[in-house]
């Protein structure tokens, strides 16, 4: 269990890449307040605000070994591209620790072969054979991926939904932090099991959540697979999107016990994510 985390400052810099991302930013803030060293890398340095800011991009590697150079420990997203940049870069910089930011679907059986569990797969392969000390974290179903409706929401108060029956148990990008932050400073016991948030919801009821949090009535539309496709473009993630939507609507989403096993409490509700973000989907 994940506590008193002013007694587990790790040795030397903490490089967190993409720092402005959602996960990220609070990694940024949970590490600052307990006291560890923070360094964060963003692409553009334009739209930079976190503190210490470097710039980092895993398909240029001369910006990645700027931007390792001392540093112990890095949080890490699974990157679609410049996995390999990055081991080789980390390996010749000294690292000592990579917390990776992964996805619950590799753990899946129902996921073999699934485009983005496989791509998660991948990474975390490279990291596997790099012979670095790492650590992943695997969400399945991110609290955040509902902002894909808020655009709708704020202009219709609609929802399109495949299957809205489909069922999961998303986790707040809060806690997804704070189960990285455990495994930066003190390893975090079960860090690397499937991460959830605390319970079970369709889509419907999170899309009445959200109504609930911005004090308004929001309706579902519900489109077949065909319609879908048609509306929001086939492709190969779409696909992949579709594989475990259906796969939630017969218990292929589980919910888990991760979050508060890790950091010794119950992880916030969809319902607490829904009024943290009620400014984006007014």
């Amino acid at each position: 269990m994940f506590l008193e985390r002013e007694e587990c400052v790790v040795d030397g810099q903490v490089l967190v890449i993409g720092a402005r991302g959602s996960v990220g930013r609070h990694v940024v803030d949970q590490l600052s307040l307990a006291g560890q060293q923070v360094r964060s890398s963003v692409r553009n340095p334009a739209l930079a605000d976190p503190p210490n800011v470097v710039v980092a991009d895993l398909t240029e590697p001369d910006t990645l070994r700027a931007a390792l150079d001392g540093v112990s420990t890095v949080f890490l997203y699974a990157p679609t591209e410049g996995a390999t940049v990055f081991v080789d870069a980390a390996k010749a910089s000294g690292v000592e620790h990579v917390v990776l930011l992964s996805s619950g679907s590799v753990l899946l059986p129902n996921a073999v072969g699934n485009l983005i569990a496989e791509e998660h797969r991948a990474v975390e392969r490279a990291l596997a054979e790099s012979g670095l000390r790492w650590t992943p974290i695997r969400p399945l179903v991110l609290a955040n991926n509902a902002l894909n409706w808020a655009e709708s929401i704020r202009a219709e108060r609609v929802v399109r939904l495949v299957h809205p029956d489909a069922v999961t148990a998303p986790v707040h990008e809060r806690d997804i932090a704070a189960v990285a932050v455990a495994a930066v400073l003190d390893g975090g016991e079960h860090v690397s099991e499937v991460l959830t948030g605390p319970e079970l919801l369709t889509q419907q009821r999170q899309v009445e959540l959200i109504g609930d949090a911005i004090g308004a009535d929001v309706r579902i539309e519900e489109l077949s697979e065909a319609e879908a496709r048609e509306r929001f473009g086939a492709s190969q993630v779409f696909d992949a999107v579709l594989e475990f939507i259906n796969a939630a609507r017969t218990g292929g989403s589980p919910a888990t016990s991760t979050a508060e096993r890790v950091l010794g409490r119950r992880p916030a509700s969809f319902a607490e994510w829904a009024n943290d973000h009620a400014a984006e989907f007014r």
